[in-house]
């Protein structure tokens, strides 16, 4: 971690105020970013990139190793000439939150549109994102059936099968390639642009990924799986804060033995892949590399679960071997024993700590401020907590005692102050929190299926006034912001 005391923002992409219905790389990410330096921030903190799935969650992608195609900005392919303004126009979105059923339905056509009128581009791809390109293709071939029920031949990825599909299919794996790179030059573009303001883009590193994935797909042996492709076990988290049953993910489990063999090889290619897009990773549910959650394919809920050895200090060690220049955040939220915190000591990464769960009027919480470590990082919240401002109406008399006392107020802005203070190396505020907004910013609820990932951020609110407040705040705690050019900030609000 970065000895110089630095302070940031979580705000995930897709909830960027853009224009055409959901956030993206463009003019609104751009001024986003501007808007962070002017504030005083030295760290953006983005959720995983990847194209999503099941249930719209970044955290369910169809690759580990694509970007997320609603995230090219229709503006940009307008200004490069494969747009009109007015076929923009007729797919716009209405709304305050996302429509993800409207996108699909209005998106993909634009994009196909953009990609018939463009120049064939020879620029490289991984050999992990031709493999999504294909499957991709394969999915539209077979009615976006997941891949387990696909034809045999092409299940198994037959040779005499992938040479055949691969023919068949050549346009739409074309167009999946087209995809690929406009996502890859749209983020490039901000990423540099972020460089310029001083500022540094985090990103998460989900520890498991979608059984229905190019992932899986692809490489097969490293995952639980039976002769039938069906995962033997799937992941989740046992009883805890969130809920009372556990939480059921239903990602396959990897086989550890098998990938200790080749010093981690999958491992190291996802890691490295991640860390072309982010400057700082966070590794998500970092528990489960010491001892993992395991519970029965066909089981309704975690509860019946066990725990099984992670890879341990092997994984640990590879990090350090592997990586020595790449900075890693360890997601330790949960049921977490010393053996967790010894690996993550191990491994040399600051874990978190949440203001969310630290007031509670009966302990003294390890994460209330004054019991912060400096090698950590001190959240408001995740996109997993409620915002500051709705946990705050809702808290028992008792803990709103208990919290005004301590922060010196009873507003989200206290709070913000509280954690700003503590020793933590880092410290990130949701976007939500610094604009206390309630319920309704809400990012994602644990367990819930509907109304996650949907949360935008209305225009408008990104003044001046609130960048010098956050700033003022900022500079105050002696959390000062990386250098970035001397290029003035032209953010407008």
């Amino acid at each position: 971690m970065n000895s110089a005391r630095q302070a940031g923002v979580v705000m995930p992409v897709f909830s960027l105020p853009s224009p055409h219905g959901i956030g993206t790389f463009g003019a609104a990410a751009h001024k986003f970013a501007e808007f962070l330096a002017e504030a005083g921030q030295s760290v953006w903190q983005m959720l995983p990139l990847g194209p999503t799935g099941f249930g719209d969650s970044p955290y369910q992608s169809f690759s580990s190793f694509a970007g997320n195609p609603y995230f090219i900005d229709l503006d940009l392919l307008a200004d490069e000439g494969l747009l009109l303004p007015s076929e923009i126009a007729k797919a716009d979105a209405a709304g305050e939150y996302i429509d993800y059923e409207h996108l699909y339905r209005s998106r993909l056509p634009l994009l196909r549109l953009a990609w018939e009128r463009s120049e064939p581009d020879g620029e490289p791809l991984t050999e992990e994102v031709l493999d999504y390109a294909m499957f991709m293709a394969l999915k539209q071939c077979f009615d976006m059936r997941p891949w387990y029920e696909w034809p045999e031949d092409i299940r198994r990825r037959e040779p005499e099968a992938m040479e055949h599909y691969s023919c068949e299919l050549s346009r739409e794996i074309d167009f999946q390639c087209f995809l690929q790179r406009q996502f890859q030059k749209q983020y490039s573009a901000l990423r540099q642009h972020c460089r310029k303001l001083g500022l540094r883009l985090m990103g998460d590193l989900p520890m498991y990924v979608a059984p229905d994935s190019a992932d899986v797909w692809a490489s097969p042996e490293q995952f639980q799986l039976d002769e039938q492709f069906r995962p033997l076990a799937v992941a989740g988290v046992p009883p805890d804060y969130f809920s009372e049953t556990g939480q059921l993910w239903g990602n396959p489990l990897y086989r550890w033995d098998e990938m200790e063999k080749d010093g981690f090889a999958w491992w190291k290619k996802r890691i490295a892949a991640s860390a072309e897009l982010f400057d700082l990773i966070r590794i998500d549910h970092f528990r489960a590399l010491e001892a993992y959650w395991s519970v029965p394919p066909d089981a309704e809920t975690a509860a019946g679960g066990q725990w099984h050895s992670g890879p341990g200090a092997a994984f640990a060690d590879m990090l350090t071997a592997s990586f020595p220049d790449t900075e890693f955040i360890a997601e330790d939220l949960g049921l977490i024993t010393p053996p967790v915190h010894e690996l993550r000591r191990r491994a040399g990464l600051p874990g978190m700590a949440v203001l969310s769960f630290a007031f509670d009027p009966g302990c003294e919480s390890s994460y209330l401020p004054h019991n912060i470590e400096q090698n950590c990082v001190c959240y408001t919240g995740t996109h997993d907590n409620e915002t500051l401002a709705a946990l705050i109406s809702a808290m028992p008399e008792r803990q709103l005692e208990f919290l005004s006392a301590y922060c010196g107020g009873a507003r989200p802005r206290d709070v913000i102050r509280a954690g700003m203070a503590s020793p933590a190396a880092l410290f990130i505020a949701q976007m939500q929190d610094w604009l206390e907004l309630g319920a309704e910013a809400r990012v994602n609820t644990p367990g819930s299926k509907d109304g996650s990932w949907r949360w935008r951020l209305p225009p408008g609110l990104l003044t001046h006034k609130l960048a010098a407040e956050m700033r003022g705040m900022t500079t105050t705690f002696f959390r000062r912001p990386n250098a970035g050019s001397e290029e003035e900030i032209i953010y407008v609000d």
